[in-house]
């Protein structure tokens, strides 16, 4: 399922930070919010997914302030793998107001007009934030919407955007997938076992 190229980046982007930036857990191991340094490349890194030119480090200060904004783009998911879709959207809206996210057309750095969800002198945590929110707007305004989840695995709950043909994606990643596989064989296996 591809939205559309810079929607489907702008959306990868979001489920990155919210993975890298949220506290929680990630594959039975707790997943923490990173130290300074280490946030802001975690931060440029998540980032790096909604553009195919290499990023240079965002300011700490930029950093820090998309860890909010991550967290509140986590609840807007949250709601949606809950079944929850109105609250969601009246929660992704209030983040479109407050980031200001709006349509502009942008040329620079040589390359052509093309559309931009923030405002040309916003901060980089807020244009990313806005941009962002206006990603996951598209989903969640498109019969889509469930393509948006929260991992299914014991003991994880990063987040995922299923772009597979089938829409059947219920697992942040093959790890977390394959630990559940591997937990059901064992409990099989020792039903079996118990039988005899």
């Amino acid at each position: 399922m591809d939205f559309d190229s810079h929607v489907s980046g702008t959306v990868a982007a979001a489920v990155a930070l919210v993975n890298a930036v949220t506290p929680g857990l990630r594959g039975g191991r707790p997943a923490d919010v990173p130290a300074r340094t280490a946030l802001v490349e975690a931060v440029t890194t998540a980032m790096q997914a909604a553009t195919s030119q290499p990023l240079p480090p965002l300011p700490p200060a930029d950093a820090e302030r998309l860890v909010g904004w991550a967290g509140r783009l986590r609840d807007v998911i949250e709601h949606v793998e809950a079944g929850r879709v109105d609250e969601a959207c009246t929660l992704l809206n209030d983040v479109l107001a407050d980031s200001r996210a709006v349509p502009v057309l942008a040329r620079h750095d040589g390359e052509p007009w093309h559309l931009h969800f923030h405002r040309p002198d916003a901060s980089q945590a807020d244009s990313w934030a806005a941009s962002l929110a206006t990603g996951l707007a598209v989903v969640l305004g498109n019969p889509s919407v469930d393509r948006l989840g929260v991992c299914r695995a014991e003991a994880c709950d990063r987040v995922y955007v299923d772009v597979s043909r089938n829409g059947t994606r219920r697992f942040c990643s093959t790890a977390c997938q394959n630990r559940v596989k591997a937990a059901a064989y064992r409990r099989r296996r020792s039903e079996v076992g118990g039988l005899s």
